[in-house]
């Protein structure tokens, strides 16, 4: 084994919004990655469009700098816990990390995960305490509340043994002891603390090549490219390959192009040694978790287990009457191809076959990442509808089990009570009650995950939009019971046509309008929301008839309430077992699965039959 002394490999994981892309942003200013003129984006590592809006980090990303002589590759990492595969198979290419806490929130529910992934493969953790200069700050207090954390999850006495740093990722600043009065200039102390103890590759460089693909890069000219750290052995350009399948078989290969990752960029390179992280094209068909090897010494490497997904919907070609007036994409051949292409670089995510040629199941880690899913194909110009989210049951010991999150909300004190009853509505149950800042408190439930479809939009409201609301899988528990998700009913619109100001004048006082005046609407659509449990038919493209006093063009004086914009999470919440969520590149439209009124009547007293 020979060390590479001049490489270190790390991951920067964190909580949501605990800073590790700003921070990356810092490290590469600071390291000399850009020109002096160069202008740079703020979080420069999110460069995907959803990421920018969302202002979070949904892929994993490579890149690297230079300190000293020493190259830093560094994986940029998700905070959410539905891009957790993303995490997963980054820790696959570093031998130790950043733990990034805020030093105000402190210890988060996706910090426990992503620490746990960390410790379970020995990796080597630095604790840095970010926004340590933000208020009400307590950066100490944090530094305990990790090491707690650390004892919780079995860490070894070497990895309790850990180092820390004090940090703000948005004024480019590291100090081992931090000071209020006095921080520091520069992230100088960090740089160090990453060459000193974050151990360099152990490396076999004169046995033969070996890399597991963590990663799949795509380009328009050379196709997939395969993203991993090299384990042992060099690779060179040309080179004849051997793939290591995830079924057992095994294909062959040429490295037609080689890269390493240079700051921001890929680097065209002729050969890359072991310990580096590269991207090699040229294999057409190749997999996450695949192993490529030398030809002439196939030897497959195992891949972490991905944790499986918890909610499931189905996708299926639009049959609204409104059906490919937007889309460019609207057959179920296209739907499957796209969804089935997502598996590729998508390791959390489930594609399967149903009954019929037109309906797919796509099962992932949560409602943000099936979310993001759907954005993507309807920006892509896909044309579909989806059903509500459900989640996904296990049979454990013959007893059928549902999973089970620690759900963390916080909110001023005063909203406790409301909090606490939404919860307990959804069968969770408190474990943890802890004050924060003035008047905050911090409370901590276990909830079945079908419990949070639709929670955060009723604590949002309940708490006037003050609530911090995280959760994360925590285990699977026997099934506990019934509960009413939604307990309101929808407005549906009774005809095709357009919407008139008399018609949703009449409407509005039965609960919240979802549409305005002039909106094309067809018989069945949810135009509404019902202030009642049960749903209603109304219509909402009536007019107003001409009388012996009025003519029919004097409602303009009815003042109407600013319909509620729906966003896709909300569509998503709202959605009950009987409606779909017609998905197209201009439009979100809620409808019933029956859309005949006379139909939907019929089915409705057979099942109370």
């Amino acid at each position: 084994m020979i060390k590479r002394e001049n490489i270190r490999n790390i991951a920067i994981i964190a909580h949501v919004d605990h800073g590790k892309t700003t921070l990356v942003d810092a490290m590469l200013a600071q390291s000399g990655t850009f020109r002096e003129n160069e202008v740079v984006d703020e979080r420069v590592m999110d460069s995907n469009d959803l990421e920018r809006e969302r202002g979070i980090t949904i892929l994993a990303k490579n890149t690297s700098l230079y300190y000293n002589g020493v190259k830093i590759n560094i994986i940029d990492t998700p905070g959410h816990a539905d891009f957790g595969g993303e995490v997963e198979r980054g820790l696959e290419m570093v031998d130790g990390v950043l733990l990034l806490v805020d030093a105000f929130e402190g210890c988060m529910p996706q910090t426990r995960f992503v620490l746990s992934k960390a410790l379970a493969l020995d990796l080597r953790p630095i604790i840095v305490v970010n926004k340590a200069d933000r208020p009400n700050a307590r950066p100490y207090e944090v530094v305990d509340e990790v090491l707690e954390l650390f004892i919780d999850l079995g860490a070894s006495e070497e990895q309790l043994d850990t180092p820390v740093i004090f940090a703000s990722g948005r004024d480019g600043w590291a100090a081992a002891e931090y000071s209020p009065e006095c921080p520091a200039n520069d992230l100088r102390e960090l740089f160090e603390l990453i060459v000193r103890e974050i151990p360099c590759p152990d490396c076999e460089e004169e046995a033969p090549f070996q890399m597991l693909v963590s990663n799949i890069d795509y380009d328009d000219y050379t196709g997939r490219i395969a993203v991993g750290k090299i384990q042992r052995g060099t690779v060179k350009t040309g080179m004849p390959l051997a793939i290591c399948r995830a079924d057992g078989k095994t294909g062959h290969a040429k490295a037609t192009k080689l890269y390493t990752f240079e700051g921001l960029v890929k680097a065209p390179a002729d050969e890359v040694g072991a310990g580096d992280v590269v991207a090699i094209s040229g294999i057409a068909d190749i997999n996450i978790g695949e192993t490529v090897c030398d030809s002439a010494s196939p030897e497959p490497l195992p891949f972490v287990k991905i944790d499986d997904p918890v909610l499931s919907m189905t996708f299926s070609v639009n049959d609204s009457p409104f059906a490919g007036q937007d889309g460019k994409f609207v057959t179920s051949r296209h739907l499957r191809d796209r969804l089935y292409r997502e598996l590729d670089s998508n390791v959390s995510l489930r594609v399967d076959d149903t009954d019929t040629t037109e309906a797919f199941t796509v099962s992932g880690r949560g409602e943000l990442h099936l979310s993001v899913l759907i954005e993507n194909m309807r920006r892509e110009g896909y044309e579909f509808q989806v059903s509500n989210p459900v989640v996904i049951y296990k049979e454990i010991d013959g007893v059928k089990c549902e999973p089970v999150e620690r759900l963390t909300v916080d909110i001023p004190e005063e909203y406790t009570g409301a909090v606490m009853d939404q919860v307990i509505n959804r069968m969770g149950g408190m474990t943890n009650m802890t004050p924060t800042a003035q008047n905050y408190v911090r409370l901590e439930f276990l909830i079945p995950s079908r419990g949070l479809i639709g929670f955060r939009s009723e604590i949002l409201t309940a708490t006037k939009g003050t609530a911090i609301v995280n959760s994360i899988l925590e285990d699977y528990e026997p099934y506990k019971g019934d509960f009413v998700s939604r307990n309101r009913g929808a407005i549906v619109a009774w005809e095709d046509g357009e919407t008139i100001t008399y018609g949703l004048y009449n409407a509005q006082d039965r609960g919240t309008l979802f549409v305005g005046p002039g909106v094309k609407v067809y018989e069945g659509m949810i135009v509404g929301e019902n202030s009642r449990g049960e749903d209603i038919t109304v219509n909402v493209c009536k007019k107003k008839h001409a009388t012996n006093t009025r003519a029919s063009g004097s409602d303009e004086a009815l003042k109407l309430v600013p319909p509620k914009e729906m966003s896709l999470e909300q569509c998503l919440d709202f959605l009950a077992d009987d409606e779909l969520l017609e998905v197209t590149p201009q439009h979100l439209r809620m409808r019933k699965r029956i859309l005949k009124t006379d139909l939907r009547a019929k089915e409705a007293s057979r099942k109370k039959k």
